[in-house]
């Protein structure tokens, strides 16, 4: 709502967590083709982090979106709603104008329900006001618009902060998505800045690398630069050498660590995870090592917590008893088919002298 004219704007929303709340602020400005100097909201979780009546603080998400449009957050006090009296007045209007008039209608999706509410506000703006004879529309436009900010020419585009620590891979983790950050910060703790495009990572304050966003799970995205030069531990290792030591425990052994190799852009991405299948054998035999990477390779868990859990639950135990099982029996005692069509069996006999036989 407007402070001078009044002007209003609604949306109905599926949550009232922070995207939302950024979201219906972004489309209000949109609506209104302007932006006030300053905003009062509630104290809501979404926009205020911690309420205080003298420094409140700000959510850092609400806080970018005011500096994006050059505007002031000025949350009310708590438990003062004469501070916002005219948002309170707004809701009650809302109320009586907009929902009462859609309350017997059944909408289908959240965008018909918008479209709905957008022309029942149309009508409320354009409706005049009696003392004033003038409609919220003519006020704005005269008195609260020329005295707006205008628009920055990109709308604001919604971002996450999350705080990692630096892996020994020098990669962070953000949506079951690991990026890599130079090398020198490997146990040091960055902050990600995460939109729906890209992924930013700052280091007191710098921002330090930037990319692109991946949907892929459990997937890397690696920058060369961002490489050691010698990977550190992992220097003396190279995929040649890990296949031939994987291969001394056996042929399924070799394969699964190949396949986990070829599945990562780098190799250097997989090494861990070989290194950790191969050293399994000092708790368990190469023998069962193998089969259990056997059965790996057959329902492709290709992890090192794949061939650990069919080594501590014993399912390549279970490989081995249905080889077993398909395993042809061939002794004096069997008979085989020729005996029934090689003429060993007579079909005249009869069924006397087949029972005395």
């Amino acid at each position: 709502v407007w402070g001078a004219s009044q002007k209003m704007y609604g949306e109905a929303v599926l949550s009232e967590d922070t995207r939302s709340w950024i979201k219906v602020h972004r489309n209000a400005l949109e609506y209104f083709d302007c932006c006030p100097k300053g905003i009062v909201p509630d104290n809501l979780k979404a926009g205020v982090t911690k309420a205080c009546r003298y420094e409140p603080v700000i959510n850092r998400i609400y806080e970018e979106f005011a500096e994006h449009y050059g505007t002031a957050i000025l949350p009310a006090r708590s438990n003062r709603p004469k501070d916002k009296a005219l948002a309170e007045l707004g809701v009650k209007l809302g109320k009586r104008w907009v929902l009462s008039r859609l309350r017997n209608r059944i909408f289908y999706s959240l965008e018909e329900l918008n479209a709905a509410i957008r022309e029942e506000l149309k009508k409320l703006n354009a409706k005049k006001i009696k003392k004033l004879d003038k409609s919220r529309d003519e006020l704005f436009l005269s008195l609260d618009k020329p005295n707006a900010l205008s628009l920055p020419d990109k709308p604001y585009e919604y971002a996450e902060w999350k705080k990692a620590k630096v892996g020994i891979n020098y990669h962070v983790s953000y949506g079951k998505h690991d990026y890599s950050v130079p090398y020198t910060l490997i146990h040091r703790e960055v902050e990600i800045k995460a939109t729906e495009g890209v992924v930013e990572i700052y280091f007191k304050g710098q921002r330090i690398c930037v990319h692109r966003r991946s949907s892929l799970e459990h997937g890397y995205t690696t920058v060369k630069e961002h490489m050691p030069p010698s990977h550190q531990k992992y220097l003396e290792w190279t995929p040649e050498r890990i296949l031939e030591w994987a291969g001394k425990y056996g042929p399924s052994v070799k394969t699964l660590v190949e396949c986990i190799m070829e599945s990562r852009k780098f190799p250097e991405q997989a090494y861990k995870s070989c290194l950790g299948i191969i050293r399994l054998e000092k708790h368990y035999t190469a023998e069962r090592l193998d089969a259990a990477c056997f059965r790996a390779l057959k329902y492709r868990a290709l992890s090192y917590t794949g061939v650990k859990n069919i080594l501590q639950n014993k399912l390549e135990a279970v490989e081995e008893r249905r080889a077993a099982r398909r395993i042809p029996l061939n002794h004096e005692n069997i008979r085989g088919p020729e005996y029934f069509t090689g003429g060993l069996f007579d079909n005249t006999v009869s069924t006397e002298a087949r029972k005395c036989q």
